[in-house]
C-alpha cells in the first residue's frame, strides 16, 4: 500500500467505480435483471431437452395442447425483445435520480425519443422487433445518457412552467418536464429527419454496424474473455467491487450474445450449435463458482488442509461462509479470510479464475460442452447452474465439477502458505 502506483490505481478504479454515467448503466441493467431472467426461464421451459424417459416437454403438450408455449413466448416479447426500449428507460431514470431531478419523465422522455427512433416495418407501419431488444442497446445507451443531460439543463433554466403552490405534485411534475419534453423530441424527429434524407440505413443500423458488432465479434474472443476475468478479480483484490465497475462496460456486450443464443435455441438449434461462447452466463457459471474467485474451491480447500484444528481462523471462516457461498455470495470470505489486500492469495484469487475461463472456453468452442442458452439469477448454485445453462445438459455439470475440482487443487498449496504465515505470526 506504500507504493505510489497502487495507490494511483485504486483511486482511480474507486472513482471509475463511482463515475454518475457508469452507475446509471450499471443500475439500468441491474433493474430490469429480473425480466430479462424470467424470459430467459419461459425459452428455457419451452425448449427443455428430455431426461431419459421424462418428457416435461411432451408432457405438457398432452395435458395442455401445444397452446401453452405462448405463454414462454409472450414472456419473451414482454422482456428480451423489448431490451433495448427498456434500457432507455431504466438507465435515464438512474441518472436523473443521481441529479436529483424528475426521474420519470427522463425515462419516459428517452424512451419516447427511442420509439421515435426504431424503424417501421414497410407494410403495416409497425415498429421492428430486431431493433426494440438487445441489438439497439447501444442507441439506448447513448439517447439515455444525451437527452438526460439535455433534460437537466433544460429543467434548471427559464424553459419550464412553474406551478402554483398546493397544486398536486404528479401534475406540478409534468408540467415542469412539458416545455424540455418538446423541445427534446422535437430535436430527436430533426434528428431522424436528417438521418433518413441522407441514408437508407437507420441510426439503428449504422450504430450496430460501427460499434456494436465489432465489439460483439471482439467479446466473445478467449483474450477478451481472459481481460474480463483478471481485471474483475484485480478490482476486488483490492477491495473495489469488480463485478459492479466493469457490468456497466461488459454488460452491453454480452448480454446481446446470450440474447441470440436464446434466439436461436428458441428455434430449435441444439445448445452445441448456438454461436456464442462468452456471455455473462458463461462467467457466473463456469467461472464465478461461489462468487468471485471461485471462492466456494478456496473453502474446499480450507476444509482439506485443516481437519484437525476445528477452531482454525481459515476454518471458522469458511465454516461460517459455506452457506452463503452455496448461493454465490462471496463477501464474508473476502473481506474476512481475509482476501483484499492479503498477499498469499493475490496469486490464486486473480490466475485460477482466468485459468478457468480458458478450459471453460475451449470446452464450449470445441463442442464439449454446450452453450449457454439460458440467464439464471446469479445466486443460483454450481450444479444446478450448469445444467440449466446448457439447456439441461448433464455436460454443463460436469465441466463445473471439474472446474471446481482444479481450483480446489490449486488453492490448496495457498492455503497451506496461508496458514504457515499466520501460525508464525501467532508465534510472533
Amino acid at each position: 500500500m506504500n507504493n505510489k502506483f497502487m495507490q494511483k490505481f485504486i483511486e482511480i478504479a474507486g472513482r471509475i467505480g463511482a463515475q454518475r454515467h457508469l452507475v446509471a448503466i450499471r443500475d439500468g441493467f441491474v433493474a430490469i435483471m429480473p425480466l430479462i431472467i424470467i424470459g430467459s426461464l419461459g425459452v428455457l421451459l419451452n425448449n427443455f431437452p428430455p431426461l431419459g424417459k421424462v418428457d416435461l416437454v411432451g408432457w405438457l403438450n398432452g395435458v395442455f395442447g401445444e397452446g401453452w408455449q405462448v405463454i414462454g413466448g409472450s414472456i419473451w416479447n414482454g422482456s428480451f425483445a423489448i431490451l433495448g426500449l427498456l434500457i432507455a428507460f431504466s438507465i435515464a431514470y438512474n441518472l436523473a435520480k443521481s441529479y436529483e431531478i424528475d426521474g420519470l419523465s427522463a425515462g419516459l422522455i428517452s424512451a419516447a425519443a427511442y420509439i421515435m427512433l426504431v424503424p417501421e416495418t414497410p407494410t403495416d407501419w409497425g415498429l421492428e422487433f430486431a431493433w426494440l431488444g438487445a441489438q439497439g442497446l447501444f442507441i439506448a445507451i447513448i439517447l439515455a445518457l444525451v437527452l438526460t443531460e439535455l433534460f437537466k439543463v433544460l429543467v434548471k433554466s427559464k424553459f419550464t412552467i412553474k406551478m402554483p403552490e398546493g397544486v398536486p405534485e404528479g401534475v406540478a411534475k409534468s408540467f415542469t418536464a412539458l416545455i424540455p419534453a418538446s423541445i427534446i423530441l422535437v430535436l430527436v424527429g430533426l434528428f431522424q429527419a436528417i438521418i433518413s434524407a441522407v441514408s437508407d440505413l437507420s441510426v439503428f443500423e449504422m450504430i450496430f454496424n460501427i460499434i456494436q458488432e465489432p465489439l460483439q465479434g471482439l467479446g466473445n474472443t478467449l483474450p477478451a474473455a481472459m481481460l474480463v476475468a483478471f481485471l474483475n478479480h484485480l478490482l476486488w483484490f483490492f477491495g473495489l467491487h469488480g463485478t459492479n465497475i466493469l457490468g456497466s462496460v461488459i454488460e452491453p456486450i454480452y448480454l446481446p450474445l446470450i440474447e441470440q443464443n436464446l434466439q436461436l435455441f428458441q428455434s430449435g438449434m441444439s445448445a452445441l450449435d448456438v454461436p456464442y461462447v462468452v456471455t455473462k452466463p458463461f462467467f457466473d457459471t463456469f467461472v464465478y463458482m461461489g462468487g468471485s474467485g471461485t471462492t466456494i474451491a478456496l473453502m474446499a480447500a480450507v476444509f482439506i488442509v485443516i481437519r484437525r484444528e476445528k477452531n482454525h481462523p481459515y476454518r471458522q471462516v469458511s465454516k461460517l461462509s459455506a452457506p452463503a457461498g452455496i448461493f454465490n455470495i462471496n463477501e464474508p470470505v473476502i473481506f474476512g479470510f481475509p482476501i483484499v489486500l492479503n498477499p498469499v492469495m493475490l496469486i490464486p484469487f486473480i490466475f485460477i479464475p482466468v485459468l478457468l475461463t480458458v478450459i471453460s472456453y475451449i470446452a464450449l468452442a470445441t463442442g464439449l460442452v454446450p452453450k449457454t442458452v439460458a440467464i439464471l439469477p446469479w445466486t443460483t448454485p454450481p450444479i444446478l447452474s450448469g445444467y440449466l445453462v446448457t439447456g439441461g445438459d448433464w455436460r454443463g455439470v460436469a465441466l463445473q465439477i471439474f472446474n471446481l475440482g482444479i481450483a480446489t487443487l490449486l488453492y490448496i498449496p495457498f492455503v497451506m502458505a496461508g496458514v504457515r504465515a499466520l501460525k508464525q505470526r501467532m508465534e510472533d
